[in-house]
């Protein structure tokens, strides 16, 4: 867990934004618990480190006040990627928590056919101190036709699963075989002739 020390902002809006970024600041915003949103600035490099990772939960030093807070919303500068804002939930340890997990396919299913992953991530709800960092979903030996559900994914202890049970997670399936150049040749050589008869017909 790491920990930024945080500083009370005054000013809103995209100038002041603006103006907290260029001094290597990054604007966030504190809420959650029933408190009203606290607007603070967050040291720069010590927020993109502690942001690598999903989920991120960080301890928040304000005024000498250490506060527990879950990344919720990380906005990145697309081409610098820099962190341009985030939103930070206030948590207690022991609270359950929504969040996004990441869900990591492993394994190889069975030879000549190929996974398909149709979800990227489950919704769980886990404790705020113990956020699995991804699930595990093995497709190893798996043949064609198999399928695989949220219900049916192994979740961490503590964890629950918020995702429809039903949804399709990954699906194995044998991958479409183009025709081969011989059968390409075959085909263009009886269309070459269908279509001399039929001149030869129209001649007639």
């Amino acid at each position: 867990m790491s920990k930024l020390v945080a500083t009370a902002r005054s000013e809103f809006g995209k100038g002041a934004a603006r103006r907290t970024r260029r001094a290597g600041l990054v604007p966030a915003v504190l809420y959650g618990h029933g408190t009203e949103p606290v607007h603070v600035a967050l040291p720069g490099h010590d927020t993109f480190m502690a942001l690598k990772q999903a989920n991120a939960l960080l301890e928040i030093e304000l005024d000498g006040k250490v506060e527990l807070a879950l990344a919720k919303d990380v906005q990145r500068d697309p081409i610098r990627d820099t962190v341009e804002h985030v939103d930070l939930l206030l948590v207690r340890k022991g609270e359950k928590v929504t969040v996004e997990v990441a869900i990591h396919v492993v394994g190889e299913s069975a030879p000549g056919t190929i996974h398909l992953s149709d979800l990227t991530s489950l919704t769980l709800e886990a404790e705020a101190t113990n956020i699995p960092e991804s699930v595990e979903v093995s497709v190893e030996g798996l043949e064609a036709g198999s399928t695989i559900h949220a219900g049916e994914v192994a979740l961490p202890e503590g964890a629950s699963l918020v995702t429809d049970p039903e949804a399709l997670v990954v699906s194995v399936t044998q991958p479409q075989v183009a025709e081969s150049a011989d059968e390409a040749a075959e085909g263009a050589e009886a269309g070459e002739t269908a279509a001399a008869e039929a001149s030869e017909g129209a001649e007639g």
